[in-house]
Parts: C-alpha cells; structure tokens; sequence
C-alpha cells in the first residue's frame, strides 16, 4: 500500500489516504500515526471500504507522518560516502535527533535561514516504524517495521563540521530541514530494503546515484541497535543515512541556495521535490 497524509482542499482539515493508479481513496482514521498504531491488517481493512476519490493532483500532499514522534538520523553509514569524505567506517551506528519541527512534505520549500550559508542536501532511505519495538533481534527487527519513505536530510554543513561542538542536531533540525514523501510503502511491498536505489537530482543533474547495499549498517541491524535503549513505537521515522556525491565534498561544493530545486527518488517510494528558498 501507498499510503499519504493530504489535505483535499486549502479550507479543510487533512485526512490520511491510500495512493492507487494516481487517485487518493480516503481512509477512516484521525491520522497517520493512529492507523500505523492499528496495523496494517486494519489499514487493508480500511482500504477495502474506502472510495476512490480525487487524483494526486487535486490535492496537497503533506509528509506522510506530520510530526513523527521521533526523528533519528544515522551519520556515515554508506561505505562510498564515508570513502568521499575520507572517514573510516563507523563500528557502530552513528546516531543523532533531527527534531519532528523539520519535517515538511512534497513541494514544501526547504527554507534556508541566516544562521547557515553552507546548505547541503542527503537522499536518504526513512524507515517507518510500527509497533512498539524494545530490544530486538537483528533477526526479528523488521518484524516492527511499517514501511519506507523517501527523505531528504538536509543538513547545515557549517553548523554541523565548522560550528564550535559541530552541532549535529542543531544542523539538522532546522525548520523544513526534513522533506519526507510523499508516501509510505508498506514494508510487504519491499522485498529487500538492501537492494533499492537512492538517487539525488538537483535542478534536473543526477547529484546521488547508489544502493543501499552499499550500507554499513542495514536497516535491520539499526532497528535492533537503536531498540536496545529506546522504545521504538509507531510512526517514529529513521534516516538511515546518505550515499556519496553530497554537495560539501564536490570540488567546488555545491550547496543549495534560492531558486533551486532538489528531488530524492528511492525505488517504489515515488518522487519528493521541494523548492529551495532563503
């Protein structure tokens, strides 16, 4: 299933929907995270009952989760990105907070704020968390897994690599900082989330082409990880890290700045583009 959070016209509340052959068909559910909660056999339930109502194009799509209860980023975790930046591979995963304040849909402008002059933007697989998940095996963890989405990790170089503390989270967290979108896959539909593509373009020019096999860590082997001191619930979103041809590492660097336009395609996750503003 692809499902997405959108608002059907400017005037009225959003509501949660099922994406099939480009129409939204309109779920009974307050939200997103409460049909994550219910599963997703209660989602097919509701699927089987819902209308086909308008087309992707009539309506506005928000990020799927809104404000997803918990961010978290992984840092390094592509073996061809940390190669572009001269790291070693990380023993373990690499984990910071990119706050739910970030998170903006499709066609949202990522608005880049006087405190950075060094915007920078990550492709990046989001994995959806779904039932509660509390010191997992590697083996079960993607057991607990909703689904996927597309993400971009926006990121402050300045703040983040030059800044006193090289604040992670400060950087990342920056309002609309978090595009996500424009849907969820459903973790049945994705045989193998070692084996899709992720592919940054900016302004039409292929910036990020890779795999997520190229991953340290997979996606299973964070779940486990991160569950081992928190309480992973559902609709809590993972940034599960970025491949290599990031703007920073370019020579010269390629930063995004007003007037561009930046778009993340993951395989099945669709496409989400957003507008760059100062």
């Amino acid at each position: 299933m692809k499902l997405v959070t959108y608002r059907p016209s400017p005037e009225r509340a959003p509501r949660v929907g099922c994406v099939e052959d480009g129409r939204v068909a309109e779920l009974d559910v307050p939200d997103m995270v409460e049909l994550i909660a219910a599963g997703r056999d209660e989602a097919e339930r509701l699927r089987a009952s819902a209308r086909v109502g308008p087309t992707l194009a009539e309506v506005t799509l928000l990020a799927p989760v809104p404000q997803p209860p918990k961010v978290i980023g992984i840092g390094l975790n592509y073996r061809d990105h940390a190669e572009e930046t001269g790291s070693k591979l990380p023993e373990e995963p690499i984990v910071f907070a990119k706050f739910s304040s970030s998170v903006c849909g499709p066609g949202h402008p990522i608005r880049i704020p006087a405190i950075t002059e060094r915007a920078d933007y990550e492709a990046e697989l989001g994995v959806v968390m779904g039932g509660p998940a509390k010191r997992v095996s590697v083996e079960k963890a993607l057991d607990h897994v909703f689904g996927y989405v597309n993400v971009n990790d926006v990121s402050a170089r300045d703040l983040q690599l030059a800044a006193p503390g090289k604040q992670w989270t400060r950087s990342k967290s920056i309002d609309t900082f978090a595009p996500c979108g424009p849907w969820i896959l459903t973790s049945d539909e994705v045989l193998d989330p070692q084996a899709l593509s992720v592919r940054c373009r900016l302004n039409g020019e292929i910036m990020q082409d890779s795999t997520t096999a190229e991953m340290v860590f997979t996606v299973a082997e964070l779940v486990s990880f991160l569950s081992q001191g928190m309480t992973l619930g559902p609709g809590d979103l993972i940034a599960t890290g970025t491949p290599a041809g990031v703007g920073f590492t370019r020579e010269p660097p390629v930063l995004l700045k007003a007037g561009d336009e930046v778009t993340v395609e993951v395989d099945g996750l669709g496409t989400l583009s957003n507008p760059v503003e100062a």
